[in-house]
């Protein structure tokens, strides 16, 4: 492999925008290289979801060049956790030599959306919202944990479905963000509510 020119344009088309990669070299590659660049411990589904969401390959091509990858020695499962894969020696190797071969704004996209997918499956696994169906409506409680301590736990009702799951997704994007507006409107400390009015307009 010598450059993009030389790569067989060998996958389905079903799925990839516009810029996406067509290669199942490229697929290996830009998967070995999201995890040499994140340094995080990922799952299969969450390589799979941040290849797809920007539409960089399609799903077939991807878990099937990820199943290839581990076959080959390239990804490892961790010992502690099946489910969680590194890159090993080999699959750094790539990443390093090859990684080139992949265009800049792939490699980006790719990397912003493993981050958030990580930093998601973290704040879901650090903080808890339950739906409850109630007669007239749902009742949404937002738990917030700081490690073994129960930070604050807060329960809003909200007239329908579409609503409560609003708020759940809201909620796992910035909880902290969530106990910032919480403790700044109790404490009433001027120098956090501005900072946490700053923190809103960026939202928007």
């Amino acid at each position: 492999m010598n450059g993009r020119d030389f790569m067989a344009f060998d996958t389905f088309d079903e799925g990839i925008s516009l810029g996406g990669i067509r290669s199942k070299t490229e697929v290996r590659i830009l998967i070995c290289y999201l995890f040499t660049s994140v340094k995080e411990p990922m799952s299969k589904e969450t390589v799979m979801e941040a290849l797809l969401e920007k539409g960089l390959t399609n799903y077939f091509e991807a878990s099937s060049c990820f199943d290839d990858l581990v076959k080959s020695g390239n990804l490892a499962p961790l010992e502690e956790n099946s489910k969680l894969y590194i890159a090993t020696t080999n699959g750094k190797l790539i990443s390093e030599q090859l990684e080139d071969n992949i265009a800049l704004t792939v490699k980006e996209r790719a990397i912003e959306c493993a981050m958030g997918l990580l930093e998601k499956e973290k704040n879901e696994k650090e903080n808890k919202v339950t739906i409850e169906k109630l007669e007239s409506g749902y009742n949404v409680k937002c738990t917030i944990s700081g490690g073994d301590i129960e930070l604050m736990s807060v329960s809003l009702f909200l007239a329908d479905y579409e609503q409560a799951r609003i708020v759940k997704k809201n909620f796992y994007k910035n909880p902290q963000l969530f106990y910032k507006v919480m403790l700044a409107s109790m404490t009433r400390n001027n120098s956090l509510i501005k900072d946490t009015l700053e923190d809103l307009k960026a939202l928007s």
